[in-house]
């Protein structure tokens, strides 16, 4: 019994934290979807599904379909990359250094790193007047962002190249944490017993990271799903993302349930993805 309690003792804290900050705001979230507006925009507590029907067109299908589909390119990219650098820094005799290098960006405001990627990749940037002045040395840059001066900005390349930059380091971190504890004489034996560089990289190590890697995925999947101020700032209309949608709705149209209905539809698939993502980490450890 008294382990019972001090368990209870223990988690009672952090369950009061996230029941006033995450599960009562999600439910009121999800109750004002469930209302109606008045013509001056203030909510009518009447029961009505309006906001979500009204959701049923193309345009937001749309939009759903661009912020998973930005999200997970993003995701994939940013874990592809996070796997080397972490197990370089795992590996390396300058941890401490590395790391340090890797948590620099964080010490800058978040606006501030987009807004200087703008003055990177604007049409007057500095990338373009390099390009300019070295010549037109890849057909490539025609094909994709048409002629000088070229369109790196707004578009969906470059929200995905942004959102890659911005939370590339959610990826390193918890990675690094997994790679740092791998034993690494199994990739030895591996090899050992005939297997190639490539074959124990992709059965013995990738595996065994397998938690570090979902914790990634998880630590970048949900920030880009929401994000709002990245394709707001180098985006155009044709890649605005949910959260783009839930700003507009709230300060420009002043619908507060539609806005509220965006929003319990965007937790719905973060809480689908974090499910998914426990059952293969829990699979994963049964498996070990």
């Amino acid at each position: 019994m008294n382990n019972k309690y001090t368990g209870i003792k223990y988690s009672l804290p952090m369950t009061i934290w996230l029941s006033l900050f995450f599960v009562i705001p999600s439910l009121i979230v999800t109750v004002i979807s469930f209302m109606k507006k008045d013509v001056f925009g203030r909510l009518v507590p009447k029961f009505s599904v309006e906001a979500y029907t009204s959701l049923n067109n193309p345009n937001f299908i749309k939009v759903i379909i661009n912020t998973v589909e930005i999200s997970v390119v993003s995701t994939i990219i940013i874990v592809l990359l996070a796997i080397p650098v972490a197990l370089f820094i795992a590996r390396s005799k300058n941890k401490s250094l590395l790391l340090f290098l890797v948590i620099i960006p964080f010490w800058t405001n978040f606006l501030i790193r987009v807004y200087a990627w703008i003055s990177i990749l604007g049409k007057n940037g500095f990338l373009n007047k390099m390009l300019i002045e070295l010549g037109n040395i890849s057909p490539i840059f025609k094909i994709i962002f048409g002629g000088a001066p070229y369109n790196f900005m707004y578009n969906k390349y470059a929200i995905i190249f942004i959102t890659v930059y911005c939370y590339l380091a959610y990826a390193i971190l918890p990675l690094y944490s997994t790679v740092e504890k791998f034993d690494f004489s199994l990739i030895e034996a591996a090899r050992d017993l005939g297997a190639t560089k490539f074959q124990a990289f992709m059965k013995i190590f990738i595996p065994g990271i397998k938690p570090g890697i979902i914790t990634a995925l998880v630590f970048t999947f949900i920030p880009s799903l929401g994000s709002y101020a990245i394709p707001q700032l180098v985006g155009d209309k044709n890649s605005y993302m949910m959260g783009n949608i839930i700003a507009n709705e709230l300060t420009v149209a002043r619908n507060w349930p539609k806005a509220s209905a965006i929003s319990t539809i965007l937790m719905l698939i973060t809480i689908i993805f974090i499910v998914i993502s426990n059952k293969k980490s829990e699979g994963g450890v049964k498996n070990d």
